[in-house]
């Protein structure tokens, strides 16, 4: 089974990446961009005999090194294959 891990910052943290991006953007004219943030993916191969036990893991993936709780919040899912 396949799993994605979606990482952003939290509300309220600054995003400095999605911060530069957001004004290049709106000095190449794109005004119309009004708030960017950057995160990242990250995609997983892994071998649970059910969902439920891969989406227990994955929180605890995230929760200890994937993602840091103090200032970014995260989502995964289990993807069809």
């Amino acid at each position: 089974m396949k799993a994605r891990i979606h990482v952003f910052y939290r509300d309220g943290v600054f995003d400095p990446q999605g911060n530069t991006v957001e004004e290049s953007l709106k000095r190449m004219g794109f005004s119309k961009v009004k708030h960017l943030r950057i995160g990242r993916v990250i995609d997983l191969e892994i071998d649970y005999p059910s969902k439920e036990e891969a989406k227990r893991d994955l929180n605890k993936m995230c929760e200890k090194l994937l993602a840091n709780p103090v200032i970014e919040s995260y989502k995964h899912e289990i993807l069809d294959t």
